[in-house]
């Protein structure tokens, strides 16, 4: 979820509001269809009712589907093929509608790219002049609703690029390129990526966006003009069982500031977020809008969640470079501190003010440094995201090594 900054009238309750006034249509429309909702199957058939250029990447029964159409976006995957349960949270409603939203289209998709910061004077989603409010925040129509160019595709990897320019709201403009490319993950690879030895009774799916940043303009990017950042959000499927699971690294404030941030939209109730030695856990069952965010120098390169009902461990792994603190601030407001920003986050979803809800479902987040790049330099941010299902022993195994946190621990 983008951020929202304190005391404003919530971005997503002001979309929904919008939807539904411009939209009678229901969120809830069912797909014509006689297969299973919730499987992989049925997601599947529905996204190729409305998008022609659908790239399916698979490997027995790990499969991702990735769209052109939205930016090289992951829409869902399974471990279990095509009858196995779809791990990625789709708007079904927005997609059937045929709409588009004025300000942002909250699709839906397993992994997407955005770009930041989202607020504060150096915004790309602010134009000058503008005041940080709802009525001029626009998410990039780059990022949004144009498409990527596929470049190339096989059963395993397909690559993907944009050339894009943009102006920030202190009138900066970027030249750049977008270079994205999702590639599946086998075992043997994950198992040497993560540094671990998979126990057996477990199915996985693992796959890694590689998005590279090119500054293609002839001047450099820095703190004076403003910088941008990589910004990967994934939009995953929940319910009563799910917790999210942070690792972070311990330490005095004094020396490395607060473990989190947890007042977004407000302060995070107590009972829904705990901090247990080197773990954060967040409820990630869809009741309650919360938002949380662990600085650079908090944050591990690793985080997680669990659903309980599904015994489905899902596992993200990322790009964190050490020693690079800069991060893009997206607060809506001028800033005084505007690369002290969050590397990792976590979201939520929860009814609005007014009852209605958009998911509900839950999301990981990482960011990328700011990208100080001169003429022709590039920056690569990679997430890499693992779904385990089976046996709960095998599972708990692999979220210790990985999580640093037993399962049977996961108590609010």
């Amino acid at each position: 979820m983008g951020f929202i900054h304190k005391g404003q009238l919530p971005i997503w309750l002001i979309i929904m509001i919008l939807f539904f006034n411009c939209n009678p249509k229901k969120l809830d429309k069912e797909v014509e269809t006689n297969l299973i909702k919730g499987t992989f199957a049925y997601d599947m058939d529905f996204l190729q009712s409305y998008y022609e250029d659908l790239v399916i990447l698979g490997k027995g029964n790990a499969q991702v589907i990735v769209s052109p159409s939205l930016q090289g976006r992951v829409m869902t995957s399974t471990a279990s093929g095509e009858s196995g349960q779809s791990f990625g949270w789709l708007n079904y409603g927005l997609i059937a509608s045929g709409e588009r939203m004025e300000h942002f289209n909250p699709t839906g998709g397993e992994e997407r790219l955005w770009l930041g910061p989202e607020g504060g004077q150096f915004s790309i989603y602010f134009k000058p002049e503008t005041n940080f409010d709802f009525k001029n925040w626009y998410v990039p129509k780059e990022l949004d609703t144009e498409p990527f160019d596929l470049v190339s595709q096989n059963n395993s990897e397909a690559s993907f690029e944009k050339n894009m320019k943009l102006v920030n709201y202190s009138g900066t403009e970027f030249d750049l390129k977008v270079d994205r490319k999702i590639r599946l993950i086998s075992e043997t690879e994950a198992s040497a990526a993560l540094g671990i030895v998979f126990p057996e009774r477990i199915s996985m799916v693992g796959f890694e966006s590689e998005n590279r940043l090119t500054n293609t303009g002839n001047r450099l990017w820095d703190k004076e003009s403003g910088m941008i950042s990589i910004w990967i959000l994934s939009m995953l499927n929940c319910n009563e069982g799910t917790t999210i699971i942070i690792p972070f690294k311990v330490g005095g404030e004094a020396r490395m500031g607060p473990i989190v941030t947890d007042d977004y939209f407000g302060k995070v109730p107590k009972e829904r977020l705990v901090i247990k030695d080197s773990v954060i856990l967040l409820k990630g069952d869809g009741k309650h809008r919360d938002k949380i965010g662990i600085s650079p120098i908090r944050a591990l390169s690793f985080m997680g969640s669990y659903d309980t009902a599904n015994k489905v461990l899902t596992v993200a792994h990322f790009t964190l470079p050490e020693g690079e603190n800069d991060y893009v601030n997206s607060k809506w407001e001028h800033q005084a501190h505007p690369f002290v920003g969050d590397a990792v986050n976590a979201y939520n979803d929860g009814p609005m003010e007014d009852g209605t809800q958009l998911g509900p479902f839950y999301e990981l987040e990482s960011s990328s440094p700011a990208a100080s790049l001169a003429p022709d330099e590039s920056m690569v941010h990679r997430h890499q995201t693992y779904h385990f299902e089976g046996d709960t022993k095998a599972l708990d195994e692999i979220a210790q090594q990985l999580l640093g946190i037993s399962l049977d621990s996961l108590k609010f």
